[in-house]
């Protein structure tokens, strides 16, 4: 079963161009790394929570949307592997791939590894 790398972002609203432009960028080094599919969501219909919700997690203003987004690899090893090449990539510096600096706030994001339980497919 594969490997799952997940990620709840605030991002302002403002720099949807700018984020979808640094995810074109930095997302084919996750492919070209080992990744089999990566996802970019833009959330449309976020609500509320009466004790937590997405918004709240990663403090997201009244001027952010929340992205939530996950990459999928073909097993941990290869996942474990291709995080420790990127991470020495210098292309993984946006100061080295010629665009600005990160279109959010980092230290905002949330992110993890999950290893699949159960996968349904039609």
């Amino acid at each position: 079963m594969s490997y799952i790398d997940g990620f709840v972002i605030a991002v302002p609203t403002a720099n949807r161009q700018a984020f979808i432009d640094h995810a074109r960028t930095f997302d084919a080094v996750f492919i070209e790394y080992g990744a089999i599919r990566i996802v970019e969501g833009w959330g449309d219909d976020v609500p509320d929570g009466k004790v937590t919700d997405f918004r709240r997690a990663v403090q997201a203003t009244a001027d952010e949307t929340v992205v939530f987004s996950w990459v999928e690899w073909p097993d941990r090893a290869t996942r474990d592997a291709g995080m420790k090449k990127m991470m020495a990539d210098p292309r993984m510096d946006p100061a080295n791939a010629g665009i600005p600096a990160l279109p959010f706030d980092g230290k905002r994001l949330i992110f993890g590894g999950f290893e699949p339980v159960v996968e349904l497919k039609r």
